[in-house]
């Protein structure tokens, strides 16, 4: 999962491109009113968009993520101070050299900065006063790590342990793609699905052992909870809260929408999180009580993305 994370080939390269591009052509978002309001005769009260400052990005092995980053950066009005790992350094710099090369001499090539030692962190976090927001991107130890060494405020996001609960009114020749898509597609994602929860009442049915055998052709090797250990013979998981990034998933029977619901909220990680149905009212109380950052009704957690949802990129919050 490591080396498909820091691994960037032409086609990476050229959606890359793409998604700066489709930066470049949205409406300026700086100085745009959301909202006017006279409040009193004569005195106007105006909400408009602004800058934040300066942002301290600490992000582990995609160099993919300097990139649209940066394009956020830029496009948002924010000095930027950009530290990658130390395995991605090399793809890192020439990213950084490419971007910064082509920032006009009026706005000035310092706007970002790539810190390349990991000893310059601890002194830049103590910079409360020139530094405004950090977001540390990578694991959950990462942004234990920063939170606890900083008085900047900290946006941290981790792991990303996305649950498909397939009910029991499911389409099953629906859920066999959506769920083949969610975790084949692109496995070392943060959006990839990491737990597959399956009403009890189809266990052992026809549309649920086509859709394992579906997975294990694709070479996905299923882990189980005590349930589906018990049922299926599968190796049992040491933890509901794991993030396997890699061809393998963790496979639980519930009871109902609101097991699935309940097991979610508890083990999940607020990423990304799909019901398969065709009722309506189960569908309806999955999205409004999962408490995820996205909540799908039969679509992928694949769909989770910012270029997706046309904002041209994101930084995994």
């Amino acid at each position: 999962s490591l080396v498909a994370r820091m691994t960037l080939k032409a086609g990476k390269i050229t959606s890359l491109a793409e998604s700066i591009r489709a930066i470049a052509d949205m409406e300026d978002p700086i100085s745009h009113t959301l909202k006017k309001t006279e409040v009193a005769k004569d005195l106007v009260f105006e909400k408009m968009y602004c800058p934040l400052g300066v942002l301290l990005i600490i992000f582990e092995s995609r160099p993919d993520a300097l990139v649209q980053i940066a394009a956020l950066a830029i496009r948002s009005g924010n000095g930027l101070l950009l530290k990658g790992g130390k395995e991605a350094m090399k793809s890192n710099t020439i990213l950084h050299k490419v971007i910064t090369s082509v920032i006009p001499d009026v706005v000035g090539k310092k706007l970002i900065g790539l810190v390349k030692s990991k000893d310059e962190i601890a002194d830049l976090l103590k910079l409360d006063d020139v530094i405004d927001l950090v977001i540390p991107r990578g694991s959950n130890r990462l942004v234990s790590q920063i939170k606890a060494q900083t008085k900047i405020p900290v946006l941290g996001h981790a792991d990303g342990i996305c649950h498909v609960y397939i009910d029991k009114s499911a389409d099953m020749d629906m859920a066999k793609r959506i769920v083949l898509d969610a975790k084949v597609d692109y496995p070392a994602a943060c959006n990839a699905m990491e737990t597959l929860l399956v009403h009890k009442d189809l266990n052992k049915t026809e549309g649920l052992d086509d859709l394992l055998m579906e997975l294990a052709k694709e070479g996905v090797v299923i882990y189980g909870g005590p349930v589906a250990h018990d049922t299926l013979k599968v190796p049992k998981v040491d933890s509901f809260h794991h993030e396997y990034s890699s061809m393998a998933c963790t496979l639980e029977f519930v009871d109902d929408v609101q097991s699935a619901i309940d097991h979610i909220n508890r083990y999940g990680s607020a990423h990304t999180d799909c019901i398969i149905t065709t009722d309506k009212k189960s569908a309806d109380t999955f999205l409004q009580q999962v408490e995820s950052a996205a909540v799908f009704h039969n679509a992928s957690t694949r769909f989770c993305d910012g270029t997706r949802f046309g904002l041209g990129a994101e930084v995994g919050i």
